[in-house]
């Protein structure tokens, strides 16, 4: 990695239930959360003989997994698992395996291993059953995403059975999202749940955009997660969400 870059945020609010950094560039941010997920799994790394990082899809974060790519870590003992999955193949241009695969798995981290959530002539049902099974192990670090319309994971407003979804004690469900406009055409999806998100040790929000922090800023000031999901992001209990954004 860069150790001359600088990766000080410009501004930096610390509050009980979330920490937000701002940067100058996406240069920067990248960066600088490539670093952030580095640390903690090398720390992890070096109070357990395994360390878990779940990662989110979507446009934004793959520089950041770029970057984390050239991080110097045992990645031969790093499992690299999904908080959610389209219900794709492992290796269709539009899944987040694929995403992941193409920005994070070479390099460095080429020797990382990873879960996908969906396989060839796995049910969705087999799948979360399989997803669960493996979420026994607890994350060390989550990576999340939020969309244009709050929905983070793929937890969307106007979710059928939103509710029951938030409850739920599994750590992953199956999500049917038809009429859901944040789903595009993939309604079928597997989807972390607050129950999957409550044990990790560090939780990080990538978000780009003068949109994206207003919208945030809009959901700080409430706590309903029916209405802005990206609320459980910081509602659920355990640890404080790092929130890392640049223009």
């Amino acid at each position: 990695m860069n150790e001359h870059a600088d990766y000080k945020p410009d501004m930096e609010i610390a509050g009980p239930r979330v920490h937000f950094l701002s940067y100058q560039s996406a240069e920067q941010w990248a960066w600088a959360g490539a670093v952030t997920l580095a640390a903690e799994l090398r720390r992890a790394l070096e109070q357990r003989p395994r360390a878990r990082l779940l990662l989110s899809g979507g446009s934004t974060p793959g520089p950041v997994y770029q970057a984390l790519s050239r991080a110097p870590l045992a990645w031969d003992r790093i499992d690299v698992a999904l908080v959610d999955e389209r219900w794709l193949q492992p290796d269709d241009p539009d899944s987040n395996s694929h995403l992941v695969r193409t920005t994070l798995l070479h390099d460095k981290a080429a020797n990382a291993r990873f879960e996908t959530l969906t396989r060839t002539g796995r049910s969705i049902e087999e799948a979360v059953a399989a997803a669960n099974l493996h979420a026994a192990q607890v994350p060390d670090a989550v990576v999340l995403g939020m969309g244009d319309d709050g929905h983070t994971a793929s937890l969307f407003p106007g979710l059928r059975g939103l509710d029951q979804l938030l409850a739920s004690p599994y750590p992953y469900v199956s999500v049917d999202a038809a009429g859901c406009a944040g789903a595009g055409p993939w309604p079928r999806r597997i989807s972390l749940t607050p129950a999957g998100l409550a044990p990790s040790r560090m939780r990080l929000l990538l978000i780009r955009g003068e949109h994206k922090r207003r919208l945030f800023e809009r959901a700080l000031d409430g706590i309903d997660a029916l209405e802005l999901p990206i609320r459980l992001a910081f509602t659920t209990p355990g640890a404080r969400l790092r929130v890392h954004w640049c223009p």
